[in-house]
């Protein structure tokens, strides 16, 4: 993070206070030196006066933008047009310039973020082949006695990646059986993983399962020799400062990997900026650019529009495409053409990049098990990429 920070508003009664002499434009830079400069003439400032001042600047750079545009973007997302958004964030250039909750949710409040964890789980497992644990073309037999000298024991690191292990499970599309609910309910979840039957060859066929992000969770765990939630708290939450979330822990007290994980909106948003910052977080390098690249190229065709299934009118629809434990889709409305990036949750739980605005997003809400999940899409085409022209 810079030394220097900056203001975001400006306050009649802080100018009066400090003076008259500072503050009068917002956005002037501050930097925590015993002179400030503003305009041409030099002030000598008390320590004391100026520590209130870096406070204050830090506490204004925290808030979001308000205007009559983003005022009106919230009532129209509080509307029943937008049923169930419970919390949209949305950083511009790594400031946020938008924040709203919804339904009683708050800033402090977690929320599930079903499976766009899958995403984080994408970074945890990037961090863990930066630090050479495994590599992407490993096989699962290095790492499961159960599937030495078995056909599944064949499935790499990059087919779990890519959800095209030809493992029978899918509950995405509907095809089938999808074995998340027997899961839950087995005493032992890895047991329940290892004995799932092998539908074809790996690396063929995207197929949407959990077992597959879960897998990679339990290879980080036991090639680092700690457990997830260690894992994860250490090489990314603490660095992200991330410090208040829950895990969902199986019979054998292993985390889940694969989505049902609460954590904080602008917790979400972090993990998005990162990603949109090339995997750099205040100036430290968290995960390499080089596997942020590879992970969101998502090469992989899943034959569906999640623009489509919002039925949004005259928006041009084009397939998903997968990577890593996340999606890309493009997305053209009207004069937007665009292409966003993102990890997906049941309910409308997004942690979303856009390129090209140099947009960070984070959305949650409980429009679970139906297709109103994919409002944040509407809500971003109509409504957020034209209020970016005020910005």
């Amino acid at each position: 993070m810079s030394m220097c920070l900056e203001i975001e508003t400006s306050k009649e009664s802080l100018v009066k206070a400090l003076g008259g002499t500072l503050l009068k434009m917002c956005r002037q830079t501050i930097c925590p030196t015993p002179v400030v400069k503003v305009g041409v003439e030099p002030i000598v400032m008390p320590y004391h006066l100026l520590a209130l001042l870096l406070f204050l600047c830090a506490s204004c750079k925290a808030q979001p933008v308000a205007n009559d545009q983003t005022e009106a973007i919230r009532e129209v997302i509080a509307s029943d047009q937008y049923p169930n958004i419970d919390g949209v964030v949305i950083a511009r250039k790594g400031e946020i310039i938008f924040e709203a909750y919804f339904n009683g949710f708050h800033r402090n409040k977690l929320h599930d973020t079903r499976s766009s964890f899958k995403s984080v789980t994408s970074l945890l497992a990037g961090i863990a082949i930066d630090q050479g644990l495994f590599a992407l073309e490993d096989e699962l037999q290095t790492f499961f006695e159960d599937w030495k000298d078995d056909p599944r024991g064949k499935i790499t690191v990059k087919d779990l990646l890519q959800m095209k292990s030809g493992l029978e499970s899918e509950c995405f599309l509907d095809w089938g059986p999808c074995v998340e609910s027997d899961l839950f309910e087995s005493e032992d979840w890895l047991q329940f993983i290892l004995d799932v039957p092998l539908r074809h060859e790996p690396g063929l066929n995207w197929e949407y399962t959990s077992i597959e992000p879960q897998l990679v969770g339990l290879i980080i765990a036991q090639t680092s020799g700690m457990t997830i939630m260690d894992f994860a708290r250490q090489y990314l939450f603490e660095p992200l400062e991330i410090t208040n979330y829950e895990w969902l822990i199986d019979p054998q007290g292993r985390g889940y990997t694969a989505g049902s994980f609460n954590m904080l909106p602008r917790d979400m948003l972090k993990i998005a900026q990162l990603v949109l910052d090339n995997g750099v977080w205040e100036g430290e390098q968290i995960v390499s650019a080089d596997w942020i690249a590879e992970s969101t190229t998502c090469p992989t065709d899943v034959e569906m529009s999640f623009v489509r299934f919002t039925g949004l009118q005259n928006a041009k629809y084009t397939t998903a495409n997968y990577g890593y434990f996340w999606y890309r889709e493009a997305l053209q409305f009207g004069d937007i053409k665009t292409e966003a990036l993102f990890g997906s949750g049941n309910g409308g739980q997004y942690m979303m990049v856009l390129e090209e605005y140099d947009l960070a997003l984070a959305f949650t809400g409980s429009n679970y098990g139906n297709w109103r999940g994919k409002l944040p899409f509407v809500i971003l085409l109509r409504h957020l990429i034209p209020m970016l022209e005020g910005f």
